[in-house]
């Protein structure tokens, strides 16, 4: 048998090339355009209400005849649990691993699940100190991507990320354009609004860098009407987009599994005024603030704004006073 010599692999990739360049492209489409998936990621602290307020707001939107994707991108796998009244749903990524041990493939119909309308599923995450939770969103979504997530047809994909972790697992769809809006939500406290600004700072960091990814607005959970929140919004440039009242009726239901974003009921009205906000606001770039800012939206009596910090000397580290010795560093002259 005849030995591939480089000038025949060479002619041979030649060869090839010409072939495909051989092929006539696809002509230019002429009919009407088909309507763009808004991929929205949704960042706030951990127990801030984001799971609620999604979920709440995908059955609206369901109801209002949209096509509604929702994913939880938590490793606590919660997002999906108000959605099937407290049913933990099969997650992504214990589903693969079972899966690949059986030497099965991942069909759609075992990850993904339908309640009023929405359709649902979890990325999930490694058990605690078994894996990098960051990575597992990554894994997640290669997982999505073989299973077709490109050419499905829904109006809004909604992504339920955690704000207070900073891998880059969970800012994936702001570092790579995965989404074409983020929404923070927050609560009239510094935590939550730190968190809801250090999103705000890696919207801001990748726009720099190139990227397209901006900042529709903020959801203010828990409302108790002292406005720190509304005023965080405004001073980095987004819209609030709705406020949801610290009411007991809230409480009691989201506790017990029960939507409340129904079209005719109490709450109806305010998840139709989120769903109409979320679907037209435009993406912001916002503006950062600074710690003592942050810490300016709020008085005194509650945060550090007042405190003057005082540096420690050796002295103090040592818990005496300190004899100061002779350095040891050798200096030679120049030449």
């Amino acid at each position: 048998m005849n030995a591939l010599t480089p000038q025949s692999g060479l002619q041979a990739l030649v060869d090839s090339v010409r072939a495909e360049a051989a092929f006539e492209p696809d002509a230019v489409p002429t009919g009407e355009a088909k309507k763009e998936t808004q991929i929205i990621a949704i960042y706030g602290k951990g127990g801030i209400g984001k799971s609620f307020t999604l979920a709440n707001l995908s059955h609206m939107m369901a109801q209002q005849g949209k096509r509604v994707l929702l994913i939880g991108c938590d490793p606590k796998s919660d997002t999906t649990s108000l959605l099937f009244g407290g049913r933990a749903c099969p997650t992504i990524i214990e589903t693969s691993s079972r899966k690949k041990a059986a030497g099965e493939e991942v069909e759609i119909g075992d990850v993904c699940f339908k309640k009023g309308g929405v359709f649902a599923m979890e990325l999930g995450g490694p058990e605690v100190g078994r894996g990098c939770g960051g990575r597992g969103i990554i894994h997640g979504f290669e997982l999505l991507e073989k299973l077709g997530f490109h050419d499905w047809g829904f109006d809004y994909v909604l992504l339920d990320f955690l704000g207070d972790v900073v891998c880059g697992g969970f800012g994936l769809p702001i570092a790579r354009d995965m989404c074409q809006k983020v929404i923070v939500v927050g609560s009239n406290d510094l935590q939550s609004l730190y968190v809801a600004n250090n999103v705000c700072s890696a919207v801001d960091y990748f726009r720099k860098l190139g990227g397209n990814v901006g900042v529709a607005g903020m959801v203010i959970n828990k409302d108790d009407g002292t406005g720190e929140a509304a005023a965080f919004a405004e001073a980095a440039g987004i819209p609030v987009l709705a406020a949801i009242p610290a009411d007991d009726d809230i409480r009691k239901k989201s506790a017990n599994y029960q939507i409340i974003g129904e079209p005719g009921t109490r709450w109806g009205p305010l998840f139709e005024e989120l769903a109409a906000n979320v679907a037209t606001s435009l993406p912001q770039r916002p503006v950062p603030l600074t710690q003592d800012q942050l810490l300016g939206l709020f008085s005194c009596d509650q945060t550090g704004g007042n405190v003057v910090l005082e540096p420690a000397s050796q002295a103090d580290m040592r818990g005496g006073i300190v004899v100061t010795r002779p350095s040891l560093e050798v200096v030679y002259d120049a030449v």
